[in-house]
């Protein structure tokens, strides 16, 4: 067995990992890596110490594994990190996501009930993940088979922010594809109680009733708005008793579990019956795949290290991510800059958070920046200043003063330099950064490598 080698064709191997661990996993940790075999080594070539730490810890027994079905070898798994030696370019959606391709009802047929539907929310570009893909599929089937009574009514709640509103407009959109007549309306649970109130000053409560008595679908987003308030309650039990006995479909979004509203206990009932689904916080894999898709919908230039970074530090909604990506890229357009990780935290620092994640340690970034010039720890506080030990030393003075909340003089003495040093040492750096890009992208790798190490 000293002269077995791996077969060249690893199609089969690499096609039972990704049924293993899922297509949208696999996209995202092994479509940029790269494989080559040497004897029984497997040395896989990833861009970043996050992917070498995630594939390592996660899946390369799954790797080992899936090669001993196949080969009857064991076989050992090295990594090696290829430094992007080029301004980042975009990454292409389709490595993760399926074409987006907006969906709304047929231009030639006129409709009126399609005018509140956002075309670009559809379920083509949804990110399906763990932390939604009940919803997901849920939603889908509505479209499928609409007012069956095993998916009426549909109930999705959320906290703010993680896609509810896309799903019941992507429902909408699926629904005038299937059918470019359909009568389907979407309003929020505010604009129910408003109308209705509007019906009764003006005496136009048989209209109101009509309005949504003959429709195929109705959504209604937010609908805790309507709890509380009698009378809007009652009209909305009304309509909804209506709607189902006709069996037509009905679909509601909440900030609440339906057991939380304290509706009627007629309607809860009602609601209890059919089918409620929550969408929870999407995890990091999910996000990174939504921040792809975002930056490649607005033609974003942005590095998957940048990606990386503001999916780990904001972990609360879609909103906020976007919101983020968005305000990067004013920025960046604006100053004509490439966007970078220091960019990114002095930009958006009142929408990361670094809850749960450990202080990071000036030793650390010396070894890191250590490693990267090949000099010694003790040479990044000695007296010495020739420029192959200078330079490393104020790049490491730099991303302290980014990536850690020590004052400039706490900084300095950790140098053994005064706080004029290290202003000095950050000024410099911060300008080569804005200057050159492929010195941007050793900065962003070397932050990487930094949060890998201080988060394993």
């Amino acid at each position: 067995m000293d002269n077995f080698q791996l077969p060249t064709d690893l199609a089969p191997i690499f096609q039972e990992i990704e049924q293993i661990i899922g297509k949208e996993t696999y996209d995202l940790w092994f479509k940029t890596a790269r494989f080559s075999i040497e004897g029984t080594n497997l040395c896989i070539i990833i861009p970043n110490l996050i992917c070498e730490q995630t594939i390592h810890n996660r899946y390369e027994h799954i790797i080992t594994d899936c090669f001993l079905k196949h080969t009857g070898q064991i076989v050992s798994v090295s990594y090696k990190i290829e430094t992007p030696t080029q301004t980042p370019s975009v990454v292409s959606a389709q490595d993760v996501l399926p074409a987006i391709t907006p969906t709304t009802a047929t231009p030639e047929v006129e409709n009126t009930f399609s005018t509140r539907f956002n075309p670009n929310y559809t379920f083509e570009n949804f990110i399906e993940s763990p932390s939604n893909r009940f919803a997901y599929k849920a939603a889908q089937a509505v479209v499928a088979k609409l007012g069956a009574r095993e998916n009426n009514p549909l109930v999705i709640y959320s906290a703010p922010g993680l896609g509810k509103t896309h799903l019941l407009q992507a429902i909408g959109n699926g629904i005038f594809k299937e059918n470019p007549r359909a009568k389907v309306i979407y309003m929020s649970g505010e604009e129910f109680v408003n109308e209705y109130i509007e019906s009764m000053q003006q005496k136009t409560g048989d209209a109101f009733r009509k309005k949504y008595r003959f429709l195929d679908c109705f959504l209604v987003d937010d609908i805790q708005f309507v709890v509380g308030k009698s009378a809007s309650s009652e009209a909305f039990f009304y309509t909804f008793n209506a709607l189902f006995e006709s069996g037509k479909q009905i679909v509601l979004s909440s900030d609440r579990s339906p057991q939380q509203l304290e509706w009627d206990e007629r309607l809860s009932s009602r609601l209890l019956s059919g089918i409620s689904t929550e969408i929870k916080y999407p995890n990091l894999e999910a996000r990174i795949a939504i921040l792809r898709q975002k930056r490649d919908l607005m033609n974003f230039i942005v590095g998957d290290d940048v990606i990386t970074f503001l999916a780990e530090g904001i972990q609360t909604s879609i909103r906020q991510l976007e919101g983020a990506l968005n305000t990067l890229r004013g920025y960046c357009t604006t100053h004509n800059i490439t966007p970078t990780i220091p960019i990114a935290k002095e930009l958006l620092v009142d929408y990361l958070t670094n809850e749960s994640k450990t202080p990071i340690s000036v030793n650390v970034i010396k070894k890191v920046v250590g490693k990267h010039y090949s000099i010694r720890m003790e040479d990044f506080n000695s007296k010495r200043k020739i420029q192959s030990i200078a330079w490393p030393r104020q790049i490491a003075m730099f991303l302290t003063t980014e990536m850690t909340d020590l004052s400039l003089p706490e900084i300095g003495r950790e140098f053994s330099r005064d706080h004029s040093t290290v202003v000095h040492a950050r000024d410099l750096v911060k300008e080569k950064i804005t200057q050159d890009p492929f010195f941007a992208a050793e900065i962003n790798q070397m932050i990487a490598e930094i949060n890998a190490v201080e988060n394993v």
